[in-house]
This record gives C-alpha cells, structure tokens and sequence, in this order.
C-alpha cells in the first residue's frame, strides 16, 4: 500500500474513490493503521482478536452485511465505512486511513457514503454519531450536510463520553 503520508500533495475528489464490499484482506489492514493522539482511540483490536471475539468486521456475515472499503482510482484501501441499520434509519459508521486525515478529503469521503446509504435505503434518514471534542470531524460532516440534533453520554471503551448524534439533511 502506498505511504500516502510521504505523498506531498495527495488530495482525492469524489469522482477518484469508489465502494467496495469489504473483503477480509481490507478488514486486516484497517486493524493496522494507527491514528494519532488524541484519534488513538479509534484503533481497532488486532485482526486475530476481531476474528476470534466476532468482533465488527471480524464476523464475516456482519462484515458482509454492514462494510465496505473505500478505494482510490489506484485500487488502494484509503477507508471504510458501516451502514448500521435502525428501524428507518442509517447509522454510519466510517474511517480514513490515519496518513489521509486532515489532508482535506473528509467532506468528500463522507459525501460519498452518505450516497451509498442513501441508494441502499433510500426511505431512512442517515445520522452517525461523533465525539463532541472530535471539531475536526464534526466540521467535516456539517460540510457534507450533517447537523448536530442531540448531545449525549454514552459508555466507551474508555469510559462515558459525550456524543452528538448528527443527522444528514439533504439539499433542497
């Protein structure tokens, strides 16, 4: 997989990703990356313990069900996302590979899994959830069409933390 980190200028359209179905060899690459403090916390187990424990995307009919893997033009895993399915809505879920992070593409990469869900159930609304300290993230999503409409705690890995749910609201 290309160092997209040692890449000097590495800015996708939407037009440069496309969906796939998530298969195991992405699964195991996503349980590598490594995001930064304070986005550490969005490490996945290892893909032995994913696999092991049914967690996620280690559970094949799960994985098969709810993931896929976002791809650039050159076929490279760049993130992955879930459409979580609740009575008339869809919960997403998504990540981009720690070296793509704030390198401008989120807006996009957002855009279009917030298309995929709305082809996949096109009746449901689309919300996702978000740290409340996450700024850099919640930006994103207001720039793809989200909106904060509630603000709880919730338990974590970690601990209760605060979340907003953020829900996508279609131009007119």
């Amino acid at each position: 997989m290309t160092n997209f980190s040692d890449e000097p200028y590495y800015k996708l359209s939407l037009t440069d990703m496309t969906i796939q179905p998530m298969e195991m060899k992405h699964a195991k690459q996503i349980c590598e990356w490594q995001y930064d403090s304070p986005y550490d916390l969005y490490h996945w187990p290892s893909w032995d313990i994913m696999q092991q424990d049914g967690i996620e995307f280690g559970d094949p009919v799960l994985r098969h069900m709810q993931y896929v893997a976002v791809m650039n033009r050159g076929q490279e895993l760049i993130g992955f996302a879930q459409f979580f399915p609740i009575v008339g809505v869809t919960r997403l879920g998504l990540g981009l590979h720690p070296a793509l992070c704030g390198r401008g593409i989120g807006t996009d990469f957002t855009r279009l899994i917030t298309r995929e869900a709305i082809h996949r159930a096109p009746k449901n609304s689309i919300d996702l959830e978000v740290l409340t300290w996450n700024a850099r993230a919640i930006r994103t999503y207001e720039r793809a069409g989200f909106f904060v409409d509630d603000t709880y705690v919730r338990q974590t890995p970690e601990g209760p933390a605060e979340f907003h749910c953020m829900v996508y609201q279609s131009s007119p």
